[in-house]
């Protein structure tokens, strides 16, 4: 005779076998249980998941403003560089030496391509190479304030360019062997340009347009022959801005500069 307990511990065998059945055919959910072998998403798949639906559901991000200079745009045409041909361009491009693995954007120069007076600096700070433009930070700022408040004329008036094209990293002066690759651009700008007068901010454009020439302080005031121009060397706006005594002798040149080009005629 079969005991009762056997036949219930029969029965719940049966039992448990059907609904294995069952849930391995698909044909049975019970809340709370899992069928055998279901397929489990790893921790790293469903986050990597969320994170992709994230980004995708996300509203596109807005492309970055254009950097913000103190020295507005000029007011230039838009075949302001025409006269140089394919000069900007290869500027541009240029790989001649290891500032061009640093650089944002080269900057060629802007202004009127057929001025009397160049200014030439050094190489392009932070605001210029951000933005392509030629003293458009602090140091720009008051070298136009140099130029419309002191000598009267305009930003368009005049040409603004560097000695190098591409900014050395962290600011520094740049290196003899950038000067001189970058030389033969600034001698294709001034033959387009032909300037009467040439302003050197600074001892490494000074060095740039006249060679070998002793520190700024020595030679700035006076009047060198270069390029088929006369050249002035005079000090640098960064330095003014950290000097403000050495303002008095640039005005000194600047006027001096004012009388070569009312003489030149």
């Amino acid at each position: 005779m079969t005991h009762p307990r056997d036949e219930v511990r029969a029965l719940a065998r049966s039992l448990r076998l059907l609904l294995a059945s069952e849930r391995e055919a698909g044909a049975l959910d019970i809340p709370g249980t899992r069928a055998p072998n279901a397929p489990t998403a790893l921790p790293e798949t469903a986050a990597l998941a969320a994170t992709a639906a994230a980004a995708h559901a996300a509203p596109q991000r807005a492309a970055p403003a254009p950097h913000a200079t103190l020295v507005p745009p000029l007011d230039l045409p838009s075949e302001a560089l025409a006269p140089f041909g394919d000069l900007p361009a290869r500027v541009a491009r240029c790989t001649l030496c290891v500032l061009c693995k640093t650089r944002t954007t080269t900057v060629f120069g802007e202004g009127n391509a057929a001025a009397r007076l160049v200014f030439c600096g050094e190489g392009p700070g932070f605001d210029e190479d951000r933005s392509g433009r030629p003293f458009v930070g602090r140091a720009g700022e008051l070298l136009s304030d140099m130029i419309v408040k002191g000598m009267k004329m305009r930003r368009e008036d005049v040409f603004i360019l560097n000695a190098v094209k591409c900014r050395p990293p962290d600011n520094r002066t740049p290196a003899p062997d950038e000067i001189a690759a970058c030389r033969p651009f600034l001698t294709e700008q001034l033959a387009v340009i032909r300037p009467s007068v040439i302003v050197a901010l600074g001892n490494p454009a000074s060095q740039a347009l006249l060679g070998t020439v002793p520190g700024i302080t020595k030679i700035r005031g006076r009047i060198f022959e270069a390029f088929g121009a006369k050249v002035v060397p005079t000090y640098h706006p960064a330095y003014l801005l950290r000097n403000p005594e050495g303002k008095r002798d640039t005005w000194a040149d600047l006027q001096l500069v004012m009388r070569l080009i009312a003489g030149a005629g």
